[in-house]
C-alpha cells in the first residue's frame, strides 16, 4: 500500500531562489528539523542519478534515509526515490511561481508502507505527525529563505 501526503506553502521569494535553497541538500539541516543530509560521491547532487543520505533523529536515535535523484527539472520539480529500509518510494519537491517575488513550494511523499497490515494501521497514527513535521519544515524553510 502507498501512503500519499503533500504539504504546500507560499514563500515570498522568486521561484528560482526557493529552488536553489530547497535543493541545496547539504544545507537542508538549516531548516529541516532534526535532519542532516549529505551527497554521496562527487558533485552537489543536483542531477539525475545523484545519491543522497539523510539522517533524521537525535544523536543515535533516528533513521537513515537513502535516496537517488530520479527526476530533475529546475526550477520546477525534483523527484527522489527513497531506497532505505524504513522509508521507500518517491518524494517530490515542486516549486510553482506565483509572480516575480513569490512561489508555492510543495513537498509530496508517496511512501510504500513497511510491515504489511501493521504498517497500514501504524500509518493512521503516524500520518498526522508526518504531516505536522513536513508543515514545520516548510514553515522553517519559508522563514529561512525569506531572510536570506
Amino acid at each position: 500500500m502507498t501512503a500519499d501526503l503533500a504539504v504546500s506553502r507560499r514563500v515570498a521569494v522568486p521561484a528560482d531562489v526557493a529552488w536553489h535553497v530547497l535543493t541545496d541538500w547539504a544545507g537542508q539541516g538549516a531548516w529541516m528539523p532534526l535532519t542532516r543530509v549529505r551527497v554521496l560521491g562527487a558533485g552537489d547532487g543536483r542531477e539525475v542519478g545523484a545519491r543522497l543520505e539523510a539522517w533524521t533523529g537525535l544523536g543515535r536515535a533516528g533513521f537513515l534515509d537513502t535516496m537517488v535523484v530520479t527526476s530533475w527539472d529546475p526550477p520546477h520539480r525534483c523527484e527522489v526515490l527513497h531506497t532505505g529500509r524504513l522509508v521507500r518510494g518517491p518524494g517530490i519537491f515542486a516549486v510553482r511561481p506565483l509572480g516575480p517575488d513569490a512561489c508555492a513550494v510543495t513537498w509530496e511523499e508517496r511512501l510504500d508502507l513497511p510491515f504489511g497490515a501493521a504498517g497500514r494501521v501504524g500509518w493512521l497514527i503516524v500520518r498526522p505527525l508526518v504531516r505536522f513535521g513536513l508543515g514545520v519544515a516548510l514553515r522553517r524553510f519559508a522563514r529561512f529563505v525569506e531572510r536570506a
